[in-house]
């Protein structure tokens, strides 16, 4: 009898084991196909460039000075499309867009710690190979401290900044523990190929209104933006990655915030509910001669209700290098030469 009941309990568990691989099997199948979908509805249209055995997307239009511009978390490049900054700026400059490691249709390599540092290594080698001197660099939120860093490791590469909802300093952070459980090795795979695409599909409405608010979500972001393409588990993983990398990229950056002295414009929304606005007052507090914009009634996604804003933040840097270059090549009254810029130089 003993016997017999422990054969219909190793039946029971046995079968609920069954269900429960079939249901994750069935799960992974449905999103890969979902992840395939989603590409062929919004194609790579831009072109790649290989560094360091890296495949990275961009898109490369436009001519006039260079600005180069760098997304965010749980985007893609085409978020400054979306944006209109980029559209803005084509007006008068040649536009870079690179797609950061795991994003978009750029690789990630496994065996790398993609820190801020290391992606703006990247890029930065990647503007030397497509031959852009020079740029002005935009980043917004995660871009921000790529941004960041490529400054403070290639000042003389780099005519100035402008950084939008940037996190800069360490504070305690409650949504990593949200994303850390992608970032573990196994348990991340598991989770990105089966529940993790469910999770974001339910949460995606929440997560839009709390990176706009105080503001409503644009409408054209609402048609343009693919959640499909966010919840890729290839870009599941950049996402949870970036997560667990956002403290200490900061934590490794800001003692060198004090020593940079190229043009800075910090931009941030006043509602800012991911970044507090607190963090852009310090930065600037930090970086002498640098430009602070507060922008009332708006959140995380400032660039998207100030694009007008941020394309004049880089428009007043570009004239700035410009005003520079010409005023060292005018004699000064003392027999020197001096240049001068609306942003003070230290």
């Amino acid at each position: 009898m003993n016997l017999a009941r422990r054969s219909r309990g190793a039946r029971r568990h046995g079968r609920t084991v069954a269900c429960v691989v079939g249901a994750f099997g069935a799960l992974a199948l449905v999103n890969h196909l979902a992840a395939r979908q989603a590409e062929r509805r919004h194609p790579p249209e831009g072109s790649f460039v290989e560094v360091d055995g890296v495949r990275l997307h961009y898109s490369d239009r436009g001519t006039g000075s260079a600005v180069v511009l760098i997304h965010g978390n749980m985007v893609t490049g085409d978020d400054y499309n979306t944006s209109g900054v980029a559209e803005l700026l084509l007006k008068n400059h040649r536009v870079i867009i690179f797609e950061r490691p795991g994003f978009g249709y750029s690789d990630r390599p496994r065996g790398r710690l993609w820190t801020a540092k290391e992606q703006a290594e990247l890029l930065h080698k990647a503007v030397r190979i497509l031959g852009i001197e020079r740029p002005v660099v935009v980043g917004h939120s995660w871009g921000a401290i790529v941004a960041l860093a490529l400054a403070e490791r290639h000042p003389a590469d780099t005519a100035g900044l402008v950084i939008l909802s940037g996190y800069y300093f360490w504070t305690l952070r409650p949504d990593v523990l949200l994303v850390a459980p992608g970032a573990i090795p196994i348990l991340g795979d598991i989770l990105r190929y089966t529940v993790s695409p469910l999770f974001g599909w339910l949460m995606m409405p929440l997560v839009k209104r709390m990176l706009f608010s105080p503001a409503r979500v644009p409408a054209r972001f609402q048609a343009e933006y693919s959640p499909a393409m966010a919840l890729r588990p290839s870009q599941i993983r950049a996402t949870s990655m970036d997560g667990v990398l956002m403290i200490p990229g900061a934590l490794g950056l800001q003692a060198g915030y004090e020593g940079l002295s190229l043009p800075v414009v910090i931009i941030a929304g006043d509602g800012d509910k991911v970044v507090f606005k607190r963090s852009a007052e310090r930065l600037h507090a930090e970086i002498g001669g640098s430009d602070l914009q507060i922008v009332p009634g708006a959140g995380h996604m400032v660039h998207h209700l100030a694009a007008r804003q941020v394309a004049g933040a880089v428009e007043a840097i570009t004239a700035s290098s410009t005003e520079g270059v010409a005023a060292d090549r005018r004699p000064h009254p003392s027999g020197s030469s001096a240049a001068v810029y609306p942003f003070p130089k230290r």
